[in-house]
């Protein structure tokens, strides 16, 4: 005779169980609620100096600092972006021309890099890990004099070489951080890439970099902050108008004596807007870079 299996736990009034009774459920439903709602006010902060900064470039010049500042929708100035438009197209490409480059540059070198360290044994390899690391902290004002000094010998100043090749031959971060991601790949890629006969580049090239995409982005993305927001770069090394970045050009808008708040604002929203658009498009990627690489050593 077959015996039937009983279920013994107690039973809840209302339906419910001993683990999960209604009230449990109830409190933990308004707890969520209440952090959702914590959460979207947090939010809002965040954003409020970029609404901060859209509303004051729709307001007129007179009435840029009133306080409370009030809404701009009753007689928007688009004038301002007109004024901005017409007077930063050729900054707005160098920006663009050197932030290409930075990028493209900046993954090549850094995936190299941090393949060498992460994946290939070789002598001296974690020593000049960490001497790589430590130029890290070295502050950027110490070696200025000397490297301006170098690019005069060479010709490079006033051209676009000073605010590129640096950054591409010297990603210190984009090192550490691809170095790693390639640890924490198993080793039977590799493995089995090498029964197969690929080469070593071959491995890195199409077995390896494709499982790295999150970092890969992450790398990308701070590269593209760096070079996009570089106002000392431009203003040391470069001395021709026409070469000249979209951080110099925002400086233009303001002088010894008047600043023009309404297109100072408006170019400030016009640069913000490449940077939310590629974030939002590498949003996923971005934040498992930063966060799935790990600190494995």
């Amino acid at each position: 005779m077959t015996d039937l299996a009983v279920d013994d736990r107690p039973v809840v009034a209302g339906g419910g169980d001993r683990k999960h009774p209604p009230q449990a459920k109830r409190r933990f439903r308004g707890r969520r609620i209440i952090l959702m709602i914590f959460l979207i006010l947090l939010a809002l902060s965040f954003l409020t100096p970029a609404l901060w900064m859209l509303n004051t470039s729709l307001r007129p010049e007179e009435h840029v600092m009133d306080f409370p500042p009030g809404f701009a929708l009753s007689h928007p100035q688009w004038g301002n972006y007109t004024t901005v438009l017409r007077n930063m197209p050729v900054y707005f490409l160098n920006s663009v021309k050197l932030a290409v480059l930075n990028v493209v540059g900046g993954l090549i070198v850094s995936s190299l890099a941090g393949y060498a360290f992460a994946r290939l044994t070789w002598k001296g390899r974690d020593a000049l890990f960490g001497i790589v690391l430590v130029t890290a902290i070295v502050p950027n004002i110490i070696y200025l004099l000397p490297q301006y000094i170098l690019f005069q010998k060479i010709g490079w100043i006033d051209t676009l070489f000073p605010l590129w090749v640096p950054r591409v031959l010297t990603p210190v971060f984009g090192t550490f951080l691809m170095r790693q991601a390639f640890k924490t790949l198993p080793a039977g890629l590799e493995e089995a890439a090498q029964v197969d006969g690929a080469s070593t580049f071959r491995t890195f090239l199409t077995i390896m970099v494709p499982q790295t995409k999150p970092a890969l982005a992450a790398v990308a993305m701070f590269t593209f902050l760096d070079s996009w927001n570089d106002l000392f770069g431009p203003l040391i090394f470069l001395t021709s108008p026409e070469k000249q970045t979209l951080p110099i050009g925002l400086a233009q808008f303001q002088n010894e004596f008047y600043t023009q708040v309404g297109p100072l604002m408006a170019g400030a929203t016009v640069t913000v807007v490449p940077v939310f658009i590629i974030f939002l498009l590498a949003q996923r990627y971005f934040i498992q870079g930063v966060t799935g690489s790990g600190f494995k050593g």
